[in-house]
This record gives C-alpha cells, sequence and structure tokens, in this order.
C-alpha cells in the first residue's frame, strides 16, 4: 500500500477513535482527504480500470470494526449511477477528471424530486453526503470521452450497508447491496 494511502487510513482510524460526532470525524477525514486528493500517483493502476457498461467501485480500505470504508470509483465516459441513498455519512472526492452531481430529497409522500441545480465537481473538490445533510443523489461522469476517478469515504463498510434506489418514474423504492469490483488482475 503506498505511503500516501497508509498515511489517509491512519488519520481515518484516529478520527473514528477519538469524538465519534459526525461533524468532527467528517472535519477530519475531508481535511485528510483533500490532501491525499492533492497527492498524484499514490492510485495503484488496478484501482483506475474502468468497466463496461457499468463504472467500477473498488475496495482500497475496510475499516476491520466497519467505522469507515474507502473506495475507489473508475467511470468511463458517460457512466452513471441511479438515484440512491447511503444511509451513513460520505465524502467524495474527485481524484481524476470530473464528476456531475444532481441531489435529490424525498417528501412525506414519498416522493423524490431534485434538489437545486447539478453540480460538477473537478479534481481536487470534495462532496459531503450524509442522512443529516442529504443523503439522495446520483453521480454520472461529466466527460464523454474519458474516465473520471474519485475516492469515496463512507461512515461504514459501504459494501456491507443496505441503502436503496429511487425510480423517479414510478415512485419505487429498491432495497440494494453495492459489493465491490475486483481489479481484473485479481480475477
Amino acid at each position: 500500500m503506498d505511503n500516501s494511502l497508509e498515511n489517509f487510513i491512519a488519520t481515518l482510524t484516529e478520527a473514528v477513535e477519538g469524538d465519534t460526532t459526525e461533524s468532527v470525524v467528517v472535519g477530519k477525514a475531508r481535511e485528510a482527504l483533500a490532501k491525499l486528493l492533492a497527492e498524484q500517483d499514490w492510485l495503484d493502476p488496478i484501482y483506475q480500470e474502468p468497466g463496461d457498461p457499468y463504472y467500477r467501485q473498488y475496495l482500497l480500505y475496510r475499516d476491520p470494526l466497519d467505522r469507515f470504508s474507502v473506495q475507489s470509483f473508475v467511470w468511463g465516459p458517460g457512466q452513471s449511477t441511479p438515484v440512491h441513498d447511503h444511509t451513513v455519512w460520505g465524502l467524495v472526492g474527485v481524484y481524476q477528471g470530473a464528476e456531475k452531481c444532481q441531489r435529490y430529497r424525498r417528501l412525506a409522500s414519498g416522493e423524490v424530486i431534485p434538489d437545486g441545480d447539478e453540480q460538477i465537481l473537478v479534481a481536487g473538490q470534495i462532496d459531503y453526503v450524509s442522512p443529516l445533510v442529504g443523503d439522495i443523489h446520483t453521480v454520472r461522469n461529466a466527460h464523454d470521452d474519458r474516465v473520471s476517478i474519485s475516492i469515496h469515504v463512507y461512515g461504514a463498510d459501504i459494501g456491507k450497508v443496505e441503502r436503496h434506489v429511487f425510480d423517479l418514474k414510478t415512485g419505487a423504492v429498491k432495497p440494494f447491496v453495492s459489493g465491490y469490483s475486483t481489479p481484473r488482475a485479481l480475477s
């Protein structure tokens, strides 16, 4: 494991062992993620491989106590997520390229509607999601001609967390657990 990633994980471990208030942990995690994103060439190429036809979600680290997890998301040209939630706090930092994010909110009726304008995040920028601040969104590669990569940090092992996909046309809510992609070199 690269020293940059090891230092990042050490900082996150200290954060979750201290004051576990979400705002405190997220503040420390965000600062550490900004430093990690400012460095290049630490992400192993096997965690930068896009999938076809879907994006890839590679596990970089899972805390042994499931207090947090770190992934690289690799977006091929034009790839996107469905509208989904997380049920835990998360940080999304763009490592390479750019992403478009549209937030949504769920009304008391159960209807899910856009919440503000679509945002564009470029390399080095970080977004924050949480049930406390807004947890439903869709993300897509902002580029139709190249790969984008983001580093995601979640307040749990997100590969085990039951979350939800929202169908905006029908209003249907479907539970899912995302799991992880396997690097081609290991499959």
